[in-house]
């Protein structure tokens, strides 16, 4: 059954933070199987410092040995300057490049190592690369929920950002809830307002909750219009940047089993999904 629900599987996302370091071969065999289960994008490696993010040193040997070839899901890669930029459009794998946009000052200092005028400069220069070499850019807004950094916060700040991305051609923009502080009213009117204001951008949100507040947070996403969700096998993820305790990301099978009770298919293939989850127990144990 066709559907245009969009469920990106972020196993860089799990990953990156885990306790132990897991093989490249371990990260080949779990993308190789989810790549079966027919995402429509996974979020599957990144190219930033290997000293902030060691997890993720050997991306570009996961994408070499991956057999993505023949496959409909799309890949993304994470960068957080113009020198892991110009590593990500080397590779032909690659779809999309992410790069985490914070309207928080401090966390954009902690994420990317800049200020968030030296982060919109490096979204211009990434951008016109994709351009370039035929990639699309997604731009997450970091912290679109409100921070627990006491930095200003404003619901119209968000507006205003993603009308200059607009306004550079940016088509893709997800609103990350990044360490879970968002209420479920406030992730369905943020998320319903941005939608509603930019009709012709795909706008996604990238949730983190704790497994008694997915339903809600689930719920208020969706009866927002959003089509496009983030989410990781078993909850897991974070960023491990944020200096603070983990929430772990959206369960990709709770939101698969709620948008099915809701009468919106996701299309997957659930056999296929099912040995997915059975990897990631002996992965993330």
């Amino acid at each position: 059954m066709t559907t245009n629900i969009k469920i990106i599987e972020c196993p860089r996302d799990a990953m990156q933070g885990w306790h132990r370091m897991i093989e490249t071969d371990e990260k080949v065999a779990y993308i190789n199987q989810l790549l079966k289960v027919g995402f429509h994008t996974l979020d599957c490696v990144s190219f930033v410092s290997p000293k902030a993010i060691p997890q993720m040193a050997d991306s570009a040997e996961v994408l070499a040995k991956i057999n993505w070839e023949g496959t409909s899901t799309r890949l993304l890669a994470i960068v957080a300057n113009l020198k892991g930029a110009q590593t990500a459009v080397g590779f032909r794998q690659i779809t999309y490049l992410g790069f985490p946009f914070s309207i928080s000052e401090t966390f954009q200092k902690l994420n990317t190592n800049s200020t968030v005028a030296e982060s919109w400069d490096r979204v211009k220069e990434i951008n016109g690369l994709c351009k370039l070499n035929g990639k699309q850019l997604v731009v997450y807004i970091s912290m679109g929920f409100g921070n627990p950094y006491g930095d200003p916060y404003d619901e119209a700040v968000i507006a205003g950002w993603i009308e200059k991305m607009q306004a550079e051609g940016i088509t893709m923009v997800s609103l990350a809830d990044t360490v879970g502080v968002a209420s479920s009213e406030m992730v369905n009117r943020i998320t319903q307002s941005t939608i509603s204001a930019f009709p012709d951008m795909e706008i996604g949100v990238h949730l983190h909750s704790s497994a008694e507040g997915f339903s809600d947070k689930m719920a208020a996403a969706v009866l927002a219009g959003c089509k496009r969700f983030d989410g990781a096998i078993k909850g897991i993820g974070g960023c491990p940047m944020a200096q603070n305790s983990l929430v772990g990301n959206m369960d990709t099978c709770r939101m698969i089993d709620f948008l099915d009770q809701k009468a919106l298919p996701t299309g997957l293939d659930m056999e296929e999904l099912e040995k997915a989850v059975q990897m990631a127990a002996q992965i993330f144990e």
